[in-house]
């Protein structure tokens, strides 16, 4: 390498920065894979397993119905809020050093949730969970980012997506075992000991990797974008809650309680466009001063980074939101154990996992957007399969074959697409592209939940006051039926069931949960048709342009 090219690809600050790190580490940097690969898991796991172990908490906490939203949605919350931040600040302290902080902060807390004697104690852990995923995923994506290049940088991030996709299915399963053979306690207990494991595989197998330039904070900016991604994200959860518009659940804290028929959910809307338009005009002008931002306008003139997070953004919507519908209906509707619930959706995982082999493969032979197009096809042809053998009384197995179809596809598309994103970001961004994608996945995965989580209540409740209307039976009672079946995600079908008198009820409830989750599915697989045609806006997925300092890195590779 020529003086002048080592200049431009490594700053002379940077020892071991990314570039150094993407040649000669072989071995090694494969076990790095997979120790960054545990790590996602560890949160990935973590947000989805909280599901299956509520009904528990419930009953030895005695966790009223605000805290229970308050145990699932605070670490999701906090978590969103803070990806960008940690993402950028990543690039400054050193990526394997955030994760590792990340990691043990993530452990400690798990251990404080373990232990919780009171639901405000396990909320409060729960947050301060949040703050540590929110430190590991951009870490992990940004240090897959620096560290492959070439052919390995495919089989990469298919390994890294793959466990996303995976892990969101694995998570009720492991929940519903822990849960049930021991108890709520060790689905946060087990985190430390993979912690351990991920804390001493890191500083044996994954090199530091930064930016070599000393760039300076910018604690305006990350007050910004945490006040709009917090907000968004917020409003997105709880709009179903509180009400889109008009209110109709009205917000408390202590003695205080939301006044006016306006739901509170329009408002922060508002602040989080707000805190939009604040956080990009003040990137810019810091930008005209010459200074650093926390987000730096330079990736969005990146035409592969700029469509391909408005891509995954839809992608999400679709992909995830799906996930919410599925576990209740098998366990409310078909009846089907927590634990049995986590084996049937054990397919997807499978099927995401096999992708990854297949992604590697196809890697030499088909661009990265070709790979991504297929597992969105694939998705689309999954979840509109589970659309259509959706009913109150569906078999198990009919529901395998496209479950396997749907995790393949995520397998495939989920991995590629977040290398198509970041394929021509300068590696000195590494960790600020890494938290602004997985932001914009995040708001994706709230957005999908909130609309599939609208047409599947919606949807279920309209349709069960109608069969109630053609029973006769009187309005009162009707729009009490139609709520306690709602208001507890189906829950409530098992006792209209178990007495004879209500057990047309049961039936009724059941046929109008899986109506709505029908609606859901094909709902997905919409989201997933818009998420395929907005790729078109990525090319061929041929060579694009690429900036100076990732193009003289990839020569240098492959000269290597």
């Amino acid at each position: 390498m020529s003086r002048r090219s080592q200049s431009r690809s490594v700053p002379p600050t940077a020892p071991a920065s990314a570039e150094a790190n993407a040649t000669g580490h072989g071995r090694r940097r494969w076990v790095g894979l997979v120790v960054i690969s545990l790590a996602v898991s560890l949160i990935i796991v973590d947000s989805t397993i909280i599901n299956v172990a509520i009904p528990s908490i419930v009953k030895d906490l005695g966790v009223d119905s605000t805290g229970v939203q308050w145990v699932q949605e605070s670490y999701t919350l906090v978590f969103a809020a803070l990806l960008l931040v940690f993402g950028t600040l990543g690039d400054r302290v050193g990526r394997r050093r955030l994760l590792v902080l990340g990691v043990v902060l993530f452990a400690l807390s798990s251990v404080a949730a373990a232990l919780a004697p009171t639901g405000d104690i396990l909320i409060a852990s729960r947050l301060v969970q949040g703050v540590g995923g929110a430190m590991v995923l951009p870490s992990t994506l940004s240090l897959v980012n620096a560290g492959f290049r070439g052919s390995e940088r495919a089989i990469a991030f298919a390994v890294w997506g793959s466990t996303i996709g995976g892990m969101s299915a694995v998570g009720p399963l492991l929940g519903g075992w822990l849960t049930t053979s021991f108890s709520w306690r060790w689905a946060f207990g087990v985190n430390i000991f993979v912690a351990l494991v991920i804390v001493v595989g890191a500083f044996a197998a994954v090199p530091e990797s930064k930016d070599g330039m000393r760039r300076p904070l910018d604690p305006v900016g990350a007050a910004l974008s945490v006040v709009a991604s917090a907000s968004l994200v917020f409003a997105l959860i709880e709009g179903r809650t509180y009400g889109w518009w008009a209110v109709s659940h009205r917000p408390r804290i202590g003695s205080w309680e939301w006044p006016g028929d306006v739901s509170p959910i329009p408002f922060v809307f508002a602040v989080a466009l707000v805190g939009i338009a604040a956080c990009a005009l003040w990137a810019v002008r810091r930008e005209r001063l010459g200074r650093a931002s926390m987000f730096s306008a330079e990736l969005l003139r990146i035409p592969s980074f700029r469509n391909g997070n408005l891509a995954a953004l839809v992608v999400s919507l679709g992909e995830f939101g799906i996930i919410l519908a599925l576990p209740i209906w098998l366990q409310n509707v078909l009846g089907f154990s927590a634990l049995d619930t986590g084996l049937i959706l054990l397919a997807l995982a499978i099927g995401s996992f096999a992708a990854s082999g297949l992604a590697g493969a196809l890697g030499h032979r088909a661009s990265p957007v070709v790979i991504v197009r297929v597992g969105l096809v694939a998705e689309i042809v999954g979840v509109a399969g589970l659309g259509v053998v959706i009913g109150p009384d569906t078999p198990w197995g009919l529901l395998v074959p496209f479950l396997f179809i749907y995790g393949f596809g995520v397998g495939l598309a989920t991995a590629q697409l977040t290398g198509v994103v970041l394929k021509d970001v300068p590696v000195a961004l590494s960790g600020q592209a890494s938290g602004t994608q997985s932001t914009a996945r995040q708001v994706g995965s709230a957005l999908g939940i909130a609309i599939l989580g609208t047409v599947l209540f919606s949807s279920a409740g309209g349709l069960l006051g109608s069969s109630l209307d053609g029973r006769g039976v009187p309005a009162g009672q009707r729009d009490s039926i139609v709520s306690a079946v709602v208001d507890s995600s189906g829950a409530a079908i098992a006792g209209f069931a178990a007495t004879p008198a209500t057990a047309p009820v049961a039936q009724d409830a059941k046929a109008a949960f899986s109506e709505g989750t029908r609606y859901a599915a094909f709902s997905a697989a919409s989201f997933l048709v818009v998420g395929l045609l907005a790729t078109l806006s990525l090319g061929s997925g041929g060579e694009r342009r690429r900036g100076p300092a990732q193009t003289e890195t990839e020569r240098e590779t492959a000269r290597a």
